[in-house]
């Protein structure tokens, strides 16, 4: 028994190990700026940030800019110090920090940064993963953090929208796919611009677009405007209120009147078609003897 618990014990300890090398090791290269390192107040404060933000997605372990010079003075591997997005350097960079990743930053000048163009790129290949751009105080892109998602976790680089439907039962389409209906909870949508679309088969739709923030909640109103109800009735048989008499025709729709105005237009197309055949002209007016 005692044999068979040490053996459990000694299999254990090989899973937790293999757990913990699970993490992936990230390096994160000293940031620069037109060819060369940059050690402005700025520049540090982003690779700072940058670095944090690595190091807060889940399985990852990171490898900063100043362990990374430190390596390469070590090394003395000076060529390492400033690859300038050079991906053999990078990767060369890498193996030397014994990591999976590196990411290496260019900042859009010197001074005070405002743009650093970033890319991913896998050590064992030697070839870029994705880039992204960190656009410093941009609230809605998430800054570093939203960086960090974007080239490490780029499926969780998302935001919320919550809807307020007014009615129950409607159904929500985001980008043209369907969703679910109404009440729902909280939608997890990526980060950026989306169509959105309520529809229920008594309201119009309710359509706009939306945008989402890394991180953040959107709330919209869904206020579903009702059609108009039109209703109409028909009724068979008479109107109320009304009253039929029976009066007897008059003496112009008597049958005799009407026989009488027969034979008189009658007689007068045979008198006029006697004339034609006389060959006298109808139209003619000459004086007539006594």
């Amino acid at each position: 028994m005692r044999a068979l618990l040490v053996m459990l014990i000694v299999l254990a300890v090989p899973a937790t190990a293999a757990a913990q090398t699970a993490r992936r090791i990230v390096a994160v290269a000293p940031l620069t700026a037109l060819g060369a390192e940059d050690t402005s107040a700025s520049a540090k404060k982003v690779q700072a940030d940058l670095e944090a933000a690595v190091a807060a997605i889940e399985n990852t372990q990171v490898i900063g800019a100043k362990a990374a010079l430190a390596a390469v003075k070590k090394a003395k591997r000076p060529e390492l110090r400033v690859c300038e997005g050079d991906l053999v350097c990078l990767a060369e960079l890498g193996k030397l920090l014994g990591a999976d990743l590196v990411v290496a930053g260019e900042a859009g000048g010197l001074g005070d940064v405002k743009v650093v163009y970033l890319q991913l790129v896998a050590v064992e290949t030697g070839k870029p993963v994705r880039s992204t751009t960190l656009e410093v105080g941009d609230g809605s892109s998430g800054g570093s953090e939203g960086a960090a998602y974007r080239l490490l976790a780029p499926d969780r680089y998302v935001g919320t929208t919550t809807l307020n439907v007014d009615a129950a039962g409607a159904t929500i389409y985001v980008d043209g796919k369907r969703l679910g209906k109404s009440p729902s909870p909280p939608i997890e949508l990526s980060v950026g611009t989306h169509a959105l679309r309520v529809t229920h088969p008594e309201y119009r739709d309710f359509v706009r677009f939306v945008d989402v923030g890394f991180q953040a909640n959107t709330t919209i109103d869904v206020a579903l405007q009702q059609f108009p109800i039109v209703s109409s009735e028909i009724t068979g048989g008479p109107a109320a209120n009304v009253t039929y008499l029976d009066k007897p025709a008059p003496w112009y729709r008597k049958w005799w009147a009407i026989a009488a105005f027969s034979g008189i237009v009658a007689i007068g197309a045979a008198a006029t078609a006697g004339i034609i055949a006389d060959g006298v002209d109808a139209d003619t007016v000459r004086p007539v003897e006594p």
